[in-house]
């Protein structure tokens, strides 16, 4: 975390947290969610929901270098399982498409790295129902990346990457993590 964070945090300490504001695509993009697009419904929507409206939802796409970096140096879940991104004192809660890290994993024997580029340990790999595979790793469960799947079939295919099945329905309760913070403080009123 930046040290102006922790001074912020030092010198604002009871800022209220933010929900909603901010997603996590399965590709591994930000999107900021501003008071409209949370007016249209969640991020992740339902399959009920059209393809434009899904992408309504999910806002505004973040590409700005310096903004996307300071996110990811100051991205960090609570005790509870729930991400967020610590802005200065005020922690904005993440809503996740998937998972709280999408993994690239490269054709060689690099090692793997989140999409905020932090190499991520991987210590077991899960395959769920659909084929999607989920690292579980030191840093958290990681989706690989749709663009690296063939890589990571490599890696399957070589031994050195041992699969086990686990369904998407069962990612949250089984890696602890929560998909939406939003949604768990709308259910506690």
């Amino acid at each position: 975390m930046d040290d102006l964070v922790k001074q912020a945090m030092a010198k604002w300490p009871n800022v209220a947290a933010c929900y909603g504001w901010l997603g996590l695509d399965a590709r591994g993009h930000w999107y900021m969610r501003d008071d409209r697009v949370q007016a249209l419904g969640p991020f992740v929507a339902g399959p009920e929901v059209s393809e434009t409206q899904r992408r309504a939802q999910k806002g505004a796409r973040l590409t700005h270098d310096k903004l996307l970096a300071f996110v990811a140096r100051n991205y960090a879940a609570d005790d509870a399982g729930q991400w967020y991104f610590q802005n200065g004192p005020q922690r904005v809660y993440v809503e996740l498409e998937a998972t709280p890290w999408v993994a690239r994993v490269p054709g060689d024997e690099a090692p793997v790295l989140s999409h905020t580029g932090v190499p991520l340990e991987v210590q077991q790999v899960w395959l769920d129902d659909s084929g999607q595979l989920v690292l579980q790793t030191a840093q958290g469960p990681a989706l690989v990346h749709t663009a690296d799947m063939w890589q990571a079939a490599q890696r399957v295919q070589s031994g050195q990457w041992q699969v086990k099945p686990l369904p998407s329905t069962d990612w949250e309760r089984y890696f602890g993590y929560k998909k939406s913070p939003w949604a768990q403080r709308a259910a506690k009123g």
